[in-house]
């Protein structure tokens, strides 16, 4: 009765205004009912074929719940379970959420085995085609062999070099410069709302191209909303065919997307080429010399802002917050302005974005404290080992970038608190270090983290020059942990235009 009692909460949430219904609820009790009659068989086969066997796994956290395990305490504050469990555990330890066995890897040395491994013994497609192939499409991605994906990465790369960075900071600022001039000369607003809105316009604008972001309005917004919708702990613990009102939601926006993203590409295809992604992409081809399908061109431009939007909407708004709560950490930012573009503040160009070097580690500490992706993840097929311990194939091997980043024994004492002038030792950001992993690390790093810092840094130096920021009563927003990203909850700011 427990397990009943805690899986019709968790389920009944997620459903919202559908959950008196019979029809549904009959669905969703027997689709629960078969995942835990087949996770209950997977771990009693793996028990007897292991009992024969001398392996030492490692520590395993407990739970009275069946099936869902520790999925309610995980999910209402995942990185202090996470940083009890290293302390209680060390770092490596594993439990169960609904029905699948998740392995931590805490800390820099464990950290090795998940950023070092080959895709062969540590599989992304595993893990992440079910989370992304509803939002990005089939074909790319996860939802295609490895080989492929790298193939597809390297386009992507191809159209991302700093001679479109140049241009792309002219773009951003217009952009950034026409967005909030609705918003007057002081106020209160959502500032993660504004960034988000932002992002997707001038992501669009730099990476899209002209017919994507010619149509882009409120409509096309909620769209990319609804699709985001699709990456919550629902996605990541539960099969996609479930129906839950976000899963819906997600399939519906993103057939309407594709559609708006065929059209475009069958406009370009008709009139003149342009200097942009989407264009990159036409042109590019698979090493048999095969072009990209439209199908194929829509699912990586959707992706690409996908995943570029998470990173840049929820860092910039965190930066923001930052930036409001220590006025001299501001004060420093805006000063740089002027001694980096000059007193009247003319537009910022591309190498002068390398030299502000206060707005640069402000950038890296938000992302040390507030890191958008909370857990990086592989499924385990060959058997890994570390300090005695064997992570067994089925295991879906996990590292957490918020937690790895405020480790006191590799931060000190002060890892908790906001200190930009760590990162005076450059050192500090070495991801192959594995302390500090906003972005991934080796073969997993990000592609698009040297755009995310030029569209961020561009963004907050107009926002720098046109506004002072500060906390609305000395509110801090907490971290909305309902998400598989991190996003600040009740993120209202008071601005005012600067004299």
């Amino acid at each position: 009765m427990v397990f009943l009692q805690a899986g019709s909460t968790l389920i009944e949430g997620a459903l919202g205004q559908w959950r008196n219904s019979n029809t549904l609820t009959t669905i969703l009790y027997t689709a629960t009912f078969l995942l835990i009659f087949t996770s209950l068989l997977k771990k009693i086969i793996t028990y007897f074929e292991n009992a024969k066997n001398d392996i030492k796994y490692p520590p395993y956290i407990s739970s009275m719940i069946p099936f869902l395990g520790q999925a309610i305490a995980f999910n209402k504050d995942p990185i202090g379970f996470l940083e009890q469990a290293y302390i209680k555990y060390g770092p490596v330890f594993s439990f169960t959420m609904a029905g699948k066995t998740f392995t931590y890897l805490i800390g820099p040395e464990s950290s090795t085995i998940f950023f070092n491994s080959r895709n062969e013994s540590l599989n992304a497609e595993d893990v992440y085609s079910r989370l992304v192939t509803p939002v990005f499409g089939k074909g790319v991605a996860y939802d295609v062999p490895n080989h492929i994906f790298l193939e597809q990465k390297k386009m992507f790369k191809t159209g991302l070099n700093i001679a479109r960075f140049r241009k792309h900071v002219q773009m951003i600022e217009q952009e950034t410069s026409d967005y909030f001039r609705k918003w007057g000369d002081s106020g209160e607003k959502d500032l993660f709302v504004a960034l988000s809105e932002l992002i997707i316009l001038t992501a669009s604008r730099c990476l899209h191209g002209k017919e994507i972001r010619s149509i882009l309005d409120e409509n096309i917004a909620q769209l990319y909303t609804d699709m985001d919708g699709g990456f919550t702990y629902l996605a990541w613990l539960f099969p996609g065919w479930i129906p839950f009102p976000s899963f819906i939601k997600r399939d519906r926006a993103h057939k309407k997307m594709k559609q708006i993203f065929y059209e475009a590409i069958a406009k370009r295809r008709a009139g003149d080429t342009e200097d942009d992604m989407l264009q990159t992409l036409l042109d590019s081809t698979y090493k048999t010399g095969k072009y990209l399908s439209d199908d194929e061109i829509a699912g990586m431009l959707i992706g690409l802002l996908m995943a570029g939007q998470h990173t840049s909407s929820t860092t910039s708004a965190w930066l923001g917050f930052f930036l409001a709560k220590y006025k001299d950490i501001q004060d420093q930012c805006y000063a740089e302005q002027k001694e980096v573009c000059g007193e009247d503040l003319p537009p910022v160009e591309y190498d002068q974005l390398k030299k502000m070097d206060n707005l640069d580690r402000c950038l890296k500490e938000t992302l040390r404290l507030r890191p958008p992706i909370m857990t990086m993840m592989r499924m385990c097929r060959i058997p890994q080992t570390f300090k005695g311990y064997t992570i067994p194939p089925g295991h879906q091997v996990c590292v957490s970038p918020p937690v790895n980043q405020r480790i006191q024994d590799k931060w000190g004492e002060a890892s908790r608190e906001f200190k930009p002038d760590r990162f005076l030792d450059e050192s500090a950001a070495n991801s192959e270090k594995f302390t500090y992993i906003p972005f991934g690390a080796g073969r997993h790093r990000c592609i698009g983290e040297n755009f995310a810092y030029v569209q961020i840094k561009t963004i907050w130096s107009v926002l720098l020059r046109k506004y002072e920021f500060e906390l609305v009563d000395g509110f801090f927003p907490p971290v909305n942990t309902t998400t598989l990203i991190h996003t600040p909850d009740k993120p209202i700011i008071r601005y005012r235009k600067r004299k």
